[in-house]
């Protein structure tokens, strides 16, 4: 309840009355009068006025805005993606956990959402450095309906959401994608996604979806100061984790649920086309039968890469990595 009533106070602006907020969630006015003292105590500045109500006063600086299981609640405005949201401020991998649920039967869009991972992992089973109080790590379920060869388009869709939702926290900052899903911003990257499946015979039992934001400002070595940058570094000034969070999810959803519709990334393609920062560019692709530079022109509508050789013949890269001229120390 201390969710709903921090959502419905921030969504008010003024002040609510206690008898409202005890209709409006069944429950007596001690119950309202300990919920916001709760909120109190976790940081929040309500307000309460004898015959007014109660009225939640926000900060202007993002900085205060509290990375907690209240608040990412009381962001996330949206149907199905993210409800519900389980908040850890310590947890081994939110992939790892978001298994769990997804073997123990929790809903389609439940997500799972810490402050510190202790056995974070990237690609490749490489490890992902997650200090605590710094970055955004989250993972949401997903149960498919369609066949296994369209789960590799789930994590261009979330690459989409997160450039989208980096950009609607982060107004002005110029958001690209490196192909598939690395979110770049100035020629670094700023997020890893990670997408695993379980599989049941030849179908698909859930899908799990991972992402990692470098969200604060953090020391990195020498040689990953190269090729990483942060949101706070970039921005110049402290990221809110929560809103960041809960506007993913709002572009997550709408771009999902299109996708579902015609499982093929074509209503999305324009949108993420926009956003490549291989477009038009010249590009090393490191292919297994030989590497071969050539033009990226775009993604087709299953997410390969189109790439324009030199000989005129256009190619769809479907594996390997693909470099880029001047992102990622590619020269």
């Amino acid at each position: 309840m201390k969710a709903e009533i921090l959502s419905l106070l921030r969504e008010r602006g003024e002040y609510v009355s206690g008898q409202e907020l005890c209709e409006k969630f069944g429950v007596s006015r001690t119950a309202v009068w300990k919920a916001v003292n709760t909120l109190k105590k976790e940081g929040y500045e309500i307000e309460a006025v004898t015959n007014k109500g109660y009225r939640l006063i926000e900060s202007a600086s993002s900085a205060t805005e509290p990375f907690s299981q209240n608040e990412l609640q009381s962001r996330i405005n949206t149907k199905w993606a993210g409800v519900p949201v389980h908040f850890y401020e310590s947890i081994d991998s939110t992939n790892l956990r978001a298994k769990i649920s997804g073997e123990t039967g929790e809903p389609e869009g439940t997500l799972i959402v810490a402050d510190m991972q202790t056995a974070g992992r990237g690609r490749r089973g490489r490890s992902w450095e997650s200090p605590a109080g710094t970055n955004v790590y989250f993972t949401i379920l997903l149960r498919p309906d369609y066949d296994v060869n369209k789960v590799s388009m789930v994590t261009i869709i979330m690459a989409l959401a997160v450039a989208e939702g980096i950009a609607k926290t982060c107004p002005g900052l110029d958001v690209q994608i490196k192909w598939p899903n690395d979110i770049v911003i100035n020629g670094k990257k700023v997020c890893g996604i990670l997408t695993e499946m379980s599989l049941e015979g030849e179908f698909v039992q859930h899908v799990v979806v991972g992402v990692g934001i470098n969200a604060g400002i953090q020391e990195f070595t020498e040689e990953v100061a190269l090729k990483a940058t942060s949101l706070e570094a970039e921005y110049g000034e402290k990221i809110p984790r929560s809103s960041l969070v809960a506007n993913v999810m709002t572009a997550f959803e709408k771009y999902y649920d299109a996708f579902k519709s015609d499982l093929s990334l074509k209503p999305i393609l324009d949108s993420y086309n926009a956003l490549l920062v291989n477009k038009d560019r010249e590009v090393l692709v490191l292919d297994p039968k030989g590497e071969f530079k050539g033009t990226a022109l775009g993604i087709t509508e299953t997410g390969e890469l189109r790439v324009l050789k030199s000989d005129g013949s256009e190619v769809e890269v479907y594996a390997g990595e693909v470099s880029v001229r001047g992102v990622y120390g590619y020269v």
